[in-house]
């Protein structure tokens, strides 16, 4: 399977995928570091799940896997594949620019994943969702201006994710503006 084949990953398989592509790693350590990270109050995988999403990942050809001993016990170690850390990489790059200010679990997964992006990487991807942010409040902003007579059970449908695209280009702008002063760069380096 090529990876053109392989279009997207589901959620559960994007969060996986990006803890491997951190460094090689076992199952336990992937849910040490989802409970450390308190992933899975804004993703909904099980510590039991993990071992199916890995193997899926492994069959889709995305990881490699071999067998080491650890502390008198037998663990199987996966790293990333060339295969999965282009996939990866396009998935990040795709959904942190199509962001458009919306609860997305998987923009969550792709902004932990800015070491995989270098800087100009990273700066660009989030220009282009502040556009399209800006774009999306300008357009609600307007339907806002021709609903002012509609009751406030109506308008207030407008006026609400205004105001929450509103904190969403501030901290697009704060993060772009940290990015650039160097603050984005992390001890992982960007995927090629």
């Amino acid at each position: 399977m090529s990876t053109e084949e392989i279009s997207e990953l589901r959620h559960l398989e994007f969060v996986v995928l990006g803890l491997v592509s951190e460094h090689p790693c076992h199952g336990k350590d992937i849910n040490k570091r989802i409970k450390e990270r308190g992933m899975r109050a804004w993703t909904a995988i099980g510590e039991s799940s993990t071992y199916g999403v890995l193997k899926n990942l492994k069959n889709k050809g995305l990881l490699e896997s071999w067998v080491e001993e650890e502390d008198n016990r037998v663990v199987k170690i996966y790293k990333i594949t060339e295969k999965g850390t282009k996939l990866l990489k396009r998935m990040i790059l795709k959904i942190l620019s199509e962001f458009f200010g919306k609860n997305d679990p998987d923009f969550y997964m792709a902004f932990s994943m800015l070491p995989c992006l270098s800087q100009k990487e990273q700066i660009e991807v989030f220009s282009n969702s502040l556009k399209k942010i800006k774009i999306h409040k300008k357009e609600l902003e307007e339907m806002l201006a021709e609903n002012t007579h509609q009751p406030l059970n109506v308008r207030g449908l407008f006026i609400h994710p205004i105001k929450i695209l509103q904190a969403d280009i501030e901290f697009l702008k704060k993060v772009i503006e940290e990015i650039k002063q160097g603050g984005g760069q992390f001890e992982s380096k960007p995927l090629s």
